[in-house]
């Protein structure tokens, strides 16, 4: 298969990952980024770096945006030299970004209807291991066609994708995802802060607990680095907040009770507030072990 003219946009430690995979996948990629040095690793693999990202949709075909927010998103988009005022009519928008769900539908709508643009809503599971090994998982939302056009790029980092429905359903995907995520982390830590107050090796755990109904890809990767105290390189706890928010939120419009959701959202909020936002989710045990003393 020929290249596709793709361009990446969020050149993060996600997307960086996937753009470079796209590149190594023989896919012609354009890449913009708010800070030059940031595109440079890409740059000396062949990419093209836009000034704009205007000048980046007008060389493509396909926009993949992989941003912080929903903010970032309708800015990177809609502003001032944004997505959508370089891109020619056709052209289709990947938004691997966690975003909230009502915004994706109605940036979708106005893409469609002022641009003739199609817009596949597409967060993703796995973190950076998982972008490295070519794993990932996909929620999509959007037109079949559009995916179908698109899967050729994405399979360069994810292993399975899945189309949950219109726009905006594969963010209320990402949503459940996140919610099942924070709350299982919370149980963990809980369950290891009880273990080691008792005695027991905690670091013993996920080997003890291993294919039993309490298994999890949290204990088996959390649980451990929970245990040594690992908080390097994890996920920082205002993402998880801001995606509690989100998820919040969804449940107030539609009516959804979820009490487990808003405690995970408060023990992630108290991480931030005491200034341990950068130990992520490893830091629920830290937040179990300050209470304790």
């Amino acid at each position: 298969m020929d290249g596709q003219r793709v361009g990446f946009i969020g050149l993060g430690a996600m997307g960086s990952v996937m753009a470079r995979r796209l590149a190594e996948a023989g896919h012609l990629l354009t890449v913009w980024a708010r800070r030059p040095e940031v595109a440079a690793p890409l740059a000396a693999r062949g990419a093209t770096v836009a000034g704009t990202p205007a000048a980046l949709a007008a060389a493509v075909d396909t926009v993949i945006l992989c941003v912080t927010d929903t903010d970032a998103v309708a800015s990177v988009v809609f502003g001032a030299d944004g997505v959508a005022a370089g891109a020619r009519a056709g052209t289709l928008l990947v938004d691997h970004s966690t975003i909230h769900p009502v915004a994706t539908r109605d940036f979708a709508t106005r893409l469609a209807t002022d641009h003739a643009m199609g817009w596949v809503d597409a967060p993703v599971s796995g973190g950076v291991p998982g972008a490295e090994a070519g794993r990932l998982v996909v929620m999509a939302g959007g037109e079949q066609a559009d995916l179908a056009r698109v899967e050729p790029l994405l399979a360069a980092y994810a292993a399975r994708i899945t189309l949950m429905g219109a726009a905006g359903c594969g963010q209320a995907s990402k949503v459940v995802n996140q919610m099942l995520i924070g709350a299982a982390v919370a149980a963990v830590a809980e369950g290891l802060n009880f273990a080691a107050n008792f005695g027991v090796d905690a670091a013993s755990l996920p080997d003890a607990l291993a294919g039993g109904w309490a298994d999890s890809a949290v204990l088996q990767n959390h649980a451990r680095r929970m245990a040594a105290a690992a908080y390097a390189g994890d996920v920082d706890a205002r993402i998880m907040a801001k995606d509690m928010d989100i998820a919040l939120d969804m449940g107030r419009q539609t009516g959804s009770p979820m009490p487990v959701a808003a405690l995970v959202q408060q023990m992630y909020r108290e991480l931030i507030a005491n200034g341990d936002a950068d130990k992520g989710q490893i830091g629920l045990m830290w937040r179990y072990a300050r209470r304790a003393l």
